[in-house]
């Protein structure tokens, strides 16, 4: 079954054909168009631009898949069998874009769409090119989808039988990540290069919070941990003064201030920072996968490309031997057309469609909200 994937959630413009069965996904051809040279000028993504520049990438993304997949079977007037869009969670400026042009395929080429959940997509992208084929998932699941956007524990009953266990209660992972990196002067996404930064260093060298470790519950929040991490650098006269204007924070200036400390380098920081998350999510993953007695464990997400986060599970999972393990094949842990696409293979299976005139975006569309 050929699946057309379009993904626009957020600062990615990303289209991928897949050969979709179960035993497994092959990609025939992908593309995405990134944003990052666009918004890190202001430190994060800005909405209307990114809605801009999904206008502007997104038909010649997918005419670049398409014409490099006919080029290689020989039909110029090869179809899809389905397509697949995006139609939230995310940015309304880019599910709109990709919704959209999705209808209008739809009815142009007389092919069934479906509405694909962003969240289902990361939890679907361990299949993605991975030797793990989609009929050996043994249920039930737990979903840990750690973004920029997203942190959350889900479990997964079933194809499209998924329930929250918990979310974060304010910033996620991937938010903290970036916004402590620009904090150090980090060009955005600042979340990669405090995990580089992160390897040669110290992971014990601060003593950051674990919020929420000790409570008996499965939500997260990094805020605090964020502010923390903000705190200390103020404290240790290595963040500008401008900046904590920009964050309303008050110097006490009858207190003398000490110096940078010279036995915490930027490595050490940064790995302090990661491992305080890694912990959290790695704690809370642990009771879950005991509590509901899971047979797998998925991560997705942009964060579950941090080599620190991965070593974690897989080190658990080892002591934990009944538990098997399903992570992204690289270059698939960021937002990316494929995973909308091997998320709707079981749907299609199913004949589950919608016209496209009933196709509707929601930005807050929850994947266990059915």
């Amino acid at each position: 079954m050929y699946i057309l994937g379009i993904e626009s959630s957020c600062d990615d413009t990303s289209v991928a054909l897949l050969d979709c069965s179960d035993d497994g996904f092959v990609v025939l051809a992908e593309k995405t168009a990134g944003q990052i040279e666009v918004h890190k000028k202001y430190g994060g993504v800005v909405p209307e631009l990114a809605g801009r520049m999904h206008a502007e990438n997104i038909l010649p993304v997918i005419e670049e898949v398409m014409n490099e997949w006919r080029e290689t079977n020989g039909d110029q007037n090869a179809l899809p069998d389905v397509i697949a869009a995006t139609t939230g969670p995310g940015l309304i400026t880019g599910l709109l874009v990709g919704a959209e042009v999705a209808k209008n395929l739809s009815y142009l080429w007389n092919v069934p769409m479906t509405a694909m959940n962003h969240i289902e997509g990361h939890i679907h992208s361990v299949f993605v090119n991975n030797q793990s084929p989609i009929s050996n998932l043994q249920f039930p699941a737990l979903c840990l989808i750690v973004s920029g956007g997203h942190t959350e524990l889900v479990l997964m009953k079933d194809f499209g039988d998924y329930t929250l266990l918990g979310k974060t209660r304010d910033d996620a992972a991937g938010e903290a990540f970036d916004k402590v990196g620009k904090l150090l002067g980090f060009e955005y996404p600042g979340g990669p290069k405090m995990s580089k930064h992160a390897v040669e260093g110290n992971t014990t060298a601060i003593k950051f919070p674990r919020p929420m470790l000790g409570s008996d519950d499965y939500d997260f929040s990094f805020a605090g941990l964020k502010t923390a991490a903000l705190y200390w650098l103020r404290d240790n006269n290595v963040i500008p003064s401008e900046v904590e204007e920009s964050h309303g924070i008050q110097r006490d200036l009858s207190t003398p201030q000490s110096s940078a400390r010279d036995d915490v380098s930027l490595q050490d920081f940064c790995a302090s920072f990661e491992q305080a998350v890694v912990d959290v999510l790695v704690e809370k993953t642990k009771r879950a996968a005991k509590k509901f007695s899971v047979k797998t464990i998925i991560l997705g997400g942009g964060v579950s490309a941090n080599p620190k986060l991965r070593t974690a599970l897989e080190k658990m999972t080892e002591e934990l031997p009944h538990f098997q393990l399903l992570v992204p094949s690289p270059g698939y842990s960021m937002d990316n057309g494929a995973m909308i696409a091997a998320a709707a293979y079981m749907r299609a299976k199913k004949k589950e469609f919608t016209p496209w005139q009933d196709i509707v975006v929601n930005p807050n569309w929850e994947v266990y909200d059915r």
